[in-house]
Parts: structure tokens; C-alpha cells; sequence
């Protein structure tokens, strides 16, 4: 079974994450949320950007990134940033950037250029672009896959890369029931 990491901070932005790990499993696709462990103390309670809080299934320090086939950051600025100034996110970036597919959505690609890992082509939300400051940015695409790194716009866009993380991972014939069953046709 695909496994798929998704590392929290507190300022993440809520529908992306929940979007993202609803359509990973229902496309098979184990997903496991970690907390940063210098963020919080031992609830595991991660607060999004809109007060909603999520309960993560551990913490970052226990994570072994052979377990996982791909990681994967929700946006939300206050998570970007505080996952691009985290050193253990940046080397598990870099070590699945390496050997494995990384993603990122919305702001998040931010942290994806901070560990040194963002594709030559890419997306994100709109507004993140100038402080990304890359070359490559795409606005034509809600996804953009530039070989083993994966991109996304925001909010309104997160089943739809959702959809294209069950395909990569997972085939076609997943993300063809994922999308017809959730009705997904604009993806």
C-alpha cells in the first residue's frame, strides 16, 4: 500500500490538508499526519489558519522516511513558514526529493525552494509566487507535475491534486473511482 506523509504546522490551511488526506484514502493511500515537535508539547493538536484544530498521529521526530513513498505540505502561510525554518522538514524534503515524490500546495512550495527541492516547473497560490521567486511558475495548470516533485494552486484545488497524487501512486483506475465517485469532473 502507498504511504504518504504529511507534515503539520500550526497556520496550515485546513481544506487543503483535510482535502488531501480524504482523497488519498479514499484512493488506498495511507496517510500519516505528523506534528512539529518543538511546535507543540504532546497533544498533537495542530491549529490551522482558521482556528480549526486537527489531531496529528505523531510526532515529526518519529518519522523514518523509508516508511513513505511521498510527502506532501498542505499551504496556509503560517505553516509554510514554519515548516521552511524546521531543519528536520528540510532534510526529509531533500532525502524524498532524492529517492521518493514530494509535493506541495499553495504556499507551500515556498518550503519546497527553501530545502533547495522546487521543480523547474511549478504552481502555487497566485499571491505566493513573487516571494517564491523562481522561474517556472505556472498559472495555467492546477497541478504540475515536473518529475519527481508535485504542485498545486490552494484551497480549490486540493482534491484535484489529491486526484493526481492517487494516480501517481496508486494508477489510474483509483483515481478514475476516486473522481467519479466524488464527482470530481472539473479535475
Amino acid at each position: 500500500m502507498a504511504s504518504v506523509l504529511i507534515p503539520l504546522a500550526e497556520g496550515f490551511e485546513e481544506l487543503e490538508a483535510v482535502a488531501l488526506i480524504d482523497v488519498m484514502r479514499r484512493g488506498g493511500i495511507e496517510v500519516r499526519v505528523a506534528y512539529i515537535e518543538d511546535e507543540l508539547h504532546h497533544t498533537g493538536v495542530v491549529t490551522g489558519a482558521n482556528g480549526i484544530g486537527m489531531q496529528a498521529d505523531t510526532s515529526l521526530k518519529n518519522i523514518i522516511s523509508d516508511d513513505f513513498d511521498m510527502m506532501v505540505l498542505p499551504g496556509g502561510w503560517g505553516g509554510t513558514y514554519a515548516l521552511a525554518e524546521n531543519a528536520r522538514v528540510l532534510e526529509l524534503l531533500k532525502e524524498f526529493k532524492a529517492n521518493k515524490v514530494v509535493g506541495a500546495m499553495c504556499a507551500a512550495p515556498y518550503a519546497l525552494k527553501k530545502a533547495g527541492v522546487l521543480g523547474n516547473n511549478y504552481t502555487c497560490y497566485p499571491g505566493a509566487k513573487e516571494e517564491i521567486d523562481q522561474p517556472g511558475y505556472r498559472d495555467d495548470l492546477k497541478v504540475v507535475e515536473d518529475g519527481n516533485v508535485m504542485t498545486s494552486q490552494g484551497p480549490g484545488t486540493a482534491v484535484c491534486f489529491g486526484l493526481a497524487i492517487v494516480k501517481r501512486l496508486v494508477g489510474e483506475e483509483s483515481m478514475q473511482t476516486v473522481k467519479e465517485g466524488m464527482l470530481l469532473s472539473y479535475c
